[in-house]
């Protein structure tokens, strides 16, 4: 109700500790600070050096844990990132042993004290160094390597500078003496040189204070004078550069911070002039009063020329007298209702703002505005109604989770301010909150995982429209809280989760444009195998990172369409084509290039799907044929290689059918069945199929003899030792690099042909086996994957042939049969 008040905790876990009353905008809860520090020591074993802080904001009380060892609740909730408002009645603890019970008490004895004004002034110590003294005489003062007062020197002195903390000490009153307090900065805060610990000193003239070291000195001086003498002078800083000026010349500090804003949030703050919006508002109240002087002034000229001009120097009769009188009465009473009828609006609005009829008088004021857009103020009466009508509706949306019901108050109160330019700039701080908030709490709170391609963009736009203005943003913010109290709270909490995506910023989405970086570098250099080693190791360091299985299961289905790209078939390739659909943006792009530059075109494609449907009908001549006739491109090698395997396949199915009836059949059958794939000439296979049946154990023991081989050839090849990176960068092929190259393709042929049949006859045995196929492949995947990253290093004929001789899926020319 506007009255002045006191705290005071009443002892509940210890009641025989007196009571506390607290009449500061501050109080220190710590072991070491008062009363605390004379209590019995059961009583205080678990508050830390540094426990907590209460202190009084817009008129509300606010208690903030400062990062204490056994935590600080409220009514049995605990407290750590951000304050906790406090009503009359709560119960607070420290720790689990220590707690007291929260009453607001009217102050009884109001202190008879000459309101004065403290100035602190800092001098630096040393004069060589481009420093500038700084005057102090609002509070609290918040010192931040973030402000201009330090980020001036970084250029000059950037590891200076980092010494200071984002939140490194504040200046703040108490009975009129300043009063320093270090925030838990990283490098400290000195007194005469001792660094402070947990608990405020005071600081006097003559007292030395330095800040991160010993470059940032200053030797204080305390002035103190009445309210309104106009002997103290304020010198601002001059226009000069830094490096320009010079000692006598004062930095004034004139912007105020709130202990919200120090105990809560860490965001970059400009070092500039506080706005006085009481000075403004008595401008302005003087300049009506003038306007008010000049239309008097005006009326009564109106009025002596009236009466000049109805009576002049002539004798009046009585009558005529009459009548002029009464025309004078008729003017005045005209002149009177004017003034009265041009003073309704204001009257009504008063009226409807003294009854509470918010929005009634916002309406009024902005239709009065529409006539009268200049008049300041009607509007800082319609700022006042507008905030007042809607921020509480508001408010109660943005707690219910109703997003589009708090943008549709959004919509209705620049309706109401349309014609107040005073209004909108709130209306727009309002707005951001409420993107701040429905950001926040549609990713599942703030400590949700910034999810990578879905996050980025949203979180920057928030934190670009408060770094564009922060201290004018706090401003308006702040000015919202006064008219509606309630906002505060609620405020609070926005800075917390503005002050965690400022953080998230830092960390995560840096982290993030580090990866879409190396993410686009690899690709474009052709090394997508790096990648998976990387996507894990970031998983690993940053475990709020999200969005990684999108990126993980693009970079799949990009490892597998190179896999297909060389391959010795185009059908693998056009028909992941044809599926294949990549989400993440680079992925996308790359896919793009590849589709323009490596990638079958789309006649490359129905070219070749007519030559699969004429090779599975058993058309072998139109395949080869349409294969023959493929236009030239990046994948002629790969038509160039199934053009010779449908070849050889063509003419030994002829070779078979002729030794059909005679003794070679049976050899000649099964070998053919062999090498035939079961996807890509399921024509073949399906016209063979009855006549192996037939020859079913002879079948299975080709099989048996073909694992046999490929499992000697194996062995020979692990006891001569894999290919290595040497023999993969050697000028030429060496015999070392061809035998044992020949060993694993040999192995790997014939451990594939053995096993496909098995597959083919549904023969039991295959499983024993699977083992050692399984090992092959993959080794001779590793070969083929490990030369193919030295394209940009051999010569791409050395590299062929090498590719060649390792054979395989990946080989530059696949084996015929």
């Amino acid at each position: 109700m506007g009255e002045a008040f006191d705290v005071v905790l009443k002892p509940v876990s210890h009641p025989e500790l007196a009571e506390i009353r607290i009449d500061e905008n501050l109080f220190a809860i710590g072991r070491a600070e008062a009363p605390f520090d004379a209590c019995a020591p059961e009583a205080v074993a678990q508050l830390s050096r540094r426990h907590a802080r209460i202190f009084i904001e817009h008129g509300a009380v606010y208690i903030a844990d400062l990062d204490s060892k056994n935590g600080t609740s409220v009514n049995g909730a605990e407290i750590r990132q951000k304050p906790a408002l406090l009503h009359n009645g709560d119960t607070i603890s420290f720790g689990s042993r220590l707690s007291y019970r929260v009453q607001f008490v009217p102050r009884a004895n109001k202190r008879a004290s000459v309101a004065r004004t403290v100035t602190v002034t800092l001098a630096p110590e040393r004069d060589d160094l481009g420093l500038q003294p700084i005057d102090i005489n609002q509070y609290p003062f918040l010192f931040s390597k973030a402000d201009d007062l330090f980020a001036r020197h970084r250029a000059q002195y950037p590891h200076q500078v980092n010494y200071i903390s984002r939140r490194h000490a504040h200046v703040f009153l108490k009975n009129d003496t300043p009063f320093v307090e270090d925030l838990g900065s990283t490098n400290g805060t000195f007194v005469n040189g001792k660094r402070l610990e947990a608990a405020a000193v005071p600081i006097e003239k003559g007292d030395v204070v330095a800040f991160g070291g010993t470059h940032f000195v200053y030797r204080v001086s305390v002035r103190r004078e009445p309210e309104g003498d106009s002997t103290l002078t304020q010198v601002k800083e001059p226009a000069a550069a830094p490096e320009e000026a010079d000692n006598d010349k004062t930095t004034f500090v004139g912007s105020a911070h709130s202990f919200l804003d120090i105990f809560c949030i860490d965001q970059p703050v400009a070092a500039e002039d506080e706005v006085n919006e009481e000075a403004l508002a008595q401008a302005a109240d003087a300049k009506k009063d003038g306007e008010r002087r000049r239309e008097r002034s005006r009326f009564a000229m109106l009025f002596s020329a009236l009466r000049i001009a109805f009576t002049g120097n002539e004798r009046l009769t009585s009558r005529r007298g009459l009548a002029i009188g009464a025309a004078l009465i008729a003017v005045l009473a005209a002149i009177a209702l004017t003034l009265y009828f041009n003073g309704s609006s204001e009257r009504r609005l008063k009226a409807l703002m003294a009854s509470g009829q918010y929005e009634a008088a916002a309406n009024v004021a902005n239709d009065y505005l529409q006539r009268h857009p200049d008049d300041t103020r009607f509007a800082a009466l319609d700022t006042e109604a507008v905030l007042k009508a809607k921020v509480p509706e508001w408010l109660a949306a943005l707690k219910g989770n109703q997003y589009d019901g708090a943008n549709a108050i959004i919509a209705e109160m620049n309706r109401l301010g349309a014609n107040n330019a005073d209004v909108r700039p709130l209306v727009k701080e309002l707005e951001w909150i409420g993107k701040l908030e429905s950001f926040v709490v549609g990713r599942g709170g703030p400590d949700a995982p910034i999810r990578m391609y879905a996050d980025e963009d949203r979180i920057g736009e928030i934190l670009r429209h408060w770094d564009d203005d922060a201290s004018g943003h706090q401003r308006s913010l702040d000015r919202i809280a006064s008219y509606v109290p309630a906002f505060a709270t609620p405020y609070a909490e926005a800075l917390s989760h503005l002050r965690r995506l400022q953080s998230d910023d830092s960390v995560y989405l840096a982290a993030i444009d580090r990866l879409k970086a190396s993410i686009a570098k690899e690709l474009g250099q052709d090394r997508a195998e790096a990648l998976q080693g990387m996507l894990s190791e970031y998983a690993d360091k940053y475990p709020r990172l999200g969005g990684l299985d999108r990126v993980r299961a693009d970079l799949r289905n990009y490892l597998d369409l190179q896999t297909q790209m060389r391959g010795p078939s185009l059908a693998p390739l056009v028909a992941m084509m044809g599926k294949v659909k990549f989400e993440t943006p680079l992925f996308q792009e790359r896919y793009a290039q590849l589709s323009a530059n490596r990638l079958p075109s789309q006649d490359v494609v129905s070219r070749y799907e007519g030559v699969r449907e004429a090779w599975r009908s058993g058309q072998s001549a139109q395949a080869i044929d349409g294969l023959q006739r493929m236009p030239a491109g990046p994948w002629s090698d790969v038509i160039a290689t199934e053009l010779a395997h449908k070849k050889a396949v063509a003419a030994q199915f002829a070779d078979v059918q002729k030794a059909r009836g005679t003794k070679a059949y049976e050899d000649a059958l099964l070998t053919f069945y062999g090498t035939l794939d079961p996807q890509q000439d399921a024509f073949y296979v399906k016209s063979v199929d009855p006549d192996v049946a037939a020859f079913r154990d002879k079948a299975i023991a080709r099989a048996q003899d073909l694992l046999n081989r490929a499992q000697t050839q194996w062995t020979q090849y692990r006891a001569n030792g894999a290919i290595g990176g040497t023999q993969r960068l050697e000028a030429g092929i060496s015999d070392t690099f061809r035998t044992q190259a020949r060993l694993l393709a040999g192995a790997q042929t014939d451990a594939q042909g053995g096993m496909r049949i098995f597959r083919q006859v549904k023969a039991d045995g295959a499983a024993k086996w699977q083992k050692m196929a399984d090992e092959i492949d993959a080794e001779a995947l590793l070969q083929r994957r490990s030369l193919q990253e030295l394209r940009m290093v051999l010569e791409p004929g050395l590299l062929k042939d090498k590719l060649a001789l390792i054979g395989g899926a990946g080989s530059e020319e696949r084996r015929t049969p």
